[in-house]
């Protein structure tokens, strides 16, 4: 076996452990299509359009960084920079979605109320849902949940992509480094597509309690926890 197959190799089985060891490669988004009542096919869609725009950006990133000869180390700042910044926005966002999820919970809570007309008293149950129907509901065709998750993946950095396989590729070929990106985009996004459906699955399959109400806040601090794993323990 030669460097290059060793390279393209170690790529794959990096890109593997990349995404299995992060939560947030999956997590996110079988808490989300199960809160949104998304179908499989539409939780694995978002899933490769957020995959793709996690692997992409770093490749851009590596690609322009070796035509303009930047160093090493600039790069990795960058990178991690923008690790950063996606591990507050994740953090944000299921924190903001946590409490949207309670507040949702807040409205379609059942209640009785009895009212009297003259010698006629009735009771009658009902939410306060419909009275105040909010934007993100999940059959709202303006939602924008997918993008939200979207751009927070953007902002990912694939850690391992440019420093340990873009650049050793490029002192060969940059046909190699073509190929290492390939390598290590489709196995990221194979394994989170795999994990999401796994997880999905698993989960629908699984005799739990009914969330009902809470679906949401559940999801939101689901998605939070992904980003406070990113943002203060570095996974």
């Amino acid at each position: 076996m030669n460097e290059s197959q060793i390279l393209l190799l170690t790529a794959a089985s990096i890109a593997f452990l990349h995404t299995i060891l992060g939560p947030d490669h999956y997590v996110v988004f079988t808490a989300m299509g199960k809160a949104r009542g998304w179908s499989l096919p539409k939780t694995l869609r978002v899933t490769v359009l957020c995959g793709i725009g996690h692997v992409l950006s770093s490749v851009i990133i590596g690609a322009v960084g070796l035509m303009l000869g930047a160093q090493l180390l600039s790069l990795e700042s960058i990178e991690g920079l923008r690790g950063d910044v996606a591990g507050w926005a994740l953090l944000a966002f299921g924190l903001m979605y946590f409490a949207w999820g309670l507040r949702q919970a807040g409205r379609t809570h059942r209640h009785t109320h009895a009212h009297a007309h003259d010698d006629v008293v009735h009771v009658h149950e009902h939410d306060h849902h419909r009275d105040h129907l909010h934007v993100h509901d999940e059959r709202s065709r303006t939602s924008i949940t997918p993008w939200a998750i979207f751009i927070i993946f953007v902002l990912g950095p694939c850690e391992a992509l440019i420093p340990l396989f873009m650049y050793p590729a490029a002192q060969q070929s940059g046909w190699l480094v073509v190929a290492v990106a390939m390598v290590f985009g489709l196995v990221t996004l194979m394994t989170m597509v795999a994990a999401v459906a796994l997880t999905s699955a698993g989960l629908s399959k699984l005799k739990l309690p009914s969330l009902g109400r809470w679906e949401h806040a559940v999801a939101g601090a689901s998605v939070a926890a992904c980003g406070g794993a990113i943002t203060f323990i570095g996974l």
